[in-house]
């Protein structure tokens, strides 16, 4: 990978021995980093990486020692407290930490319970936000989270608590009649329980669904579907997580904005998925 890219002129933070930075890594592909990131990056001694983090990110700091600290449903993966503690006993060391995280960390990748257990030990922090992937993995499948002639807000909801199971906490049938549209992290291994859930509360079985994969990698695949055949559709194409599940009719958008096919040479399915009958121009 290139390592020629230079900043723009202005200052530019020190990481200093000692002190953890906690990062965002973006959905995926390396592109997506922030420049505060790859600063990061160049600087870091050790990075604890996450998961979802890609090989290729790490490639930028081939001066630090890397260590995953990767949790995933249903495999054997590192306890939260131990990463949390390790990120104390690198930073107590003298070692300039950075803590790597997949999408957002402060968006349901548990970055704030680090970041406290930091401080609470007297551990120097900064938080470097990044591109979280209910926002920039829909993009890259062409849907819109936000579209004036489909919403006025949306919910971002997770679809495991801390024990792995269907959150108890979440109360769908005011998420359901409270936002048009809905996007679900970590919701495949509950998929059932929450379509059902949702349609309990009154979404229509017709309602548009996308599932994305492994979002903004080369990997990325996306499933169109609905919310009354989206357990079946999901078994049938044999998805694996990670997931973003969106729920809403922003999903018809990706007919008319699927700019990946289109760089393919296949033209849009529809130009007016949403059957407004007028140009997007004059909304």
């Amino acid at each position: 990978m290139d390592d020629s890219i230079s900043y723009p002129a202005g200052q530019w933070p020190q990481m200093q021995p000692g002190w953890v930075w906690l990062c965002g890594a973006g959905p995926g592909d390396p592109g997506l980093l922030t420049l505060h990131a790859l600063n990061a990056l160049r600087q870091a001694d050790v990075i604890v990486y996450d998961a979802l983090v890609q090989k290729d990110i790490l490639e930028w700091a081939p001066q630090a020692v890397h260590e995953y600290a990767g949790k995933r449903g249903g495999k054997p993966s590192a306890k939260q407290r131990d990463i949390s503690l390790r990120l104390v006993d690198l930073a107590r060391e003298g070692k300039r930490v950075l803590r790597l995280k997949g999408g957002d960390p402060f968006v349901f990748g548990r970055g704030g319970e680090e970041a406290q257990t930091l401080v609470q030990h007297g551990v120097g922090i900064r938080i470097i936000p990044g591109i979280s992937a209910g926002i920039g993995g829909l993009a890259y499948a062409g849907i819109p989270v936000t579209h004036r002639d489909v919403n006025q807000s949306v919910t971002f909801v997770t679809g495991h608590d801390q024990s792995g199971n269907v959150t108890s906490s979440l109360d769908w049938n005011a998420i359901s009649k409270g936002s048009q549209v809905i996007v679900i992290y970590m919701g495949m291994k509950h998929v059932a329980r929450i379509s059902q859930s949702l349609i309990d509360a009154g979404r229509n079985t017709s309602e548009p669904v996308a599932v994305v994969t492994t979002a903004t990698t080369a990997d990325q695949k996306v499933l169109e579907s609905t919310l009354g055949t989206l357990v079946a559709d999901i078994d049938a194409s044999n998805l694996e997580p990670p997931a973003i599940i969106c729920v809403g009719r922003s999903v018809l958008m990706r007919q008319v904005l699927d700019w990946q096919s289109m760089l393919d040479g296949q033209p849009p399915r529809d130009l007016d998925p949403l059957g407004r009958g007028r140009p997007a121009e004059s909304a």
